[in-house]
């Protein structure tokens, strides 16, 4: 078998892997791309129940603990490799919620590792790496759990603690700032859906760039904080509408399939 890619996958506050990955779409990538997938879980105090990702600033009883999940995700891809041929330039991580934000932690605290990233619907109040790094976020304005506009959210269940959310375009600016793009971004695609006439996406690129990590944002209107394109278990009530405007997994893929990082250390 050849060296293969591998896309590190953080499921939501609250969650598992194995839930997420009946719901993220990322299986038919796998199975279509032969691309490995890794579908972690977080910790928590109650067993496999009410999972949580140590994002520095949110989540749970991961952060309150102080759990490295820095050092496991970097345990779990290791574990990875001594199963399968890993391709260690194309080593990818995602993820929903708090595992975007756990996404945003990783990339910052092990940049060296990671070819691309693709956070959805969860911004980490996180500086950008200090190396350049692909990046696409996938969010939409209307999401009523991890504020677009950034600032301090609802508590996160069964907490009394607010959640304090980065702002999603000055936050994605500034990491265009360190990658040597474009100040400004410009809209190169466009969706809508017949499912829900009131939702649509757009897509901006801070473009060019002088080292070649393109930052990438998937701006969603009219729904609400569940992952794009599936329907998860949380009722709508909770999450706000869920929509299929995009899939995130497809364009998460697209976005990061793309990317290499020839310097990668070996596992």
């Amino acid at each position: 078998m050849s060296p293969r890619p591998v896309i590190l996958v953080f499921h939501g506050g609250g969650g598992t892997g194995a839930g997420f990955k009946r719901y993220g779409g990322f299986d038919a990538v796998a199975d279509r791309d032969g691309v490995l997938v890794a579908y972690a879980d977080g910790s928590g105090p109650l067993g496999r129940r009410l999972l949580t990702w140590n994002a520095g600033e949110c989540c749970g009883y991961a952060e309150a603990e102080n759990v490295d999940d820095v050092g496991f995700a970097l345990a779990v891809l290791g574990d990875v490799a001594r199963r399968a041929p890993v391709d260690v330039t194309r080593v990818y991580a995602t993820g929903h919620s708090n595992g975007a934000m756990m996404t945003y932690r990783l990339a910052t605290e092990a940049p060296g590792r990671l070819a691309a990233i693709a956070p959805v619907a969860g911004m980490g109040v996180v500086d950008p790496p200090a190396r350049p790094l692909p990046l696409l976020h996938v969010h939409s304005v209307d999401d009523p759990r991890a504020l677009y506009h950034g600032g301090l959210g609802r508590p996160f269940p069964f907490t009394s603690a607010p959640v304090r959310h980065g702002a999603v375009e000055p936050t994605l600016t500034r990491w265009a700032r360190r990658n040597g793009c474009a100040a400004e971004p410009a809209a190169v695609d466009r969706r809508s859906t017949a499912s829900a006439p009131d939702h649509g996406a757009e897509l901006l690129a801070w473009a060019p760039c002088t080292t070649g990590a393109e930052v990438h944002l998937w701006r969603i209107t009219g729904a609400g904080h569940g992952w794009p394109g599936r329907r998860g278990p949380v009722p709508a009530w909770w999450m706000g509408p869920y929509t299929d405007v995009i899939d995130a997994a497809e364009e998460a893929w697209r976005f990061l399939r793309r990317f290499r990082r020839a310097d990668a250390p070996p596992l």
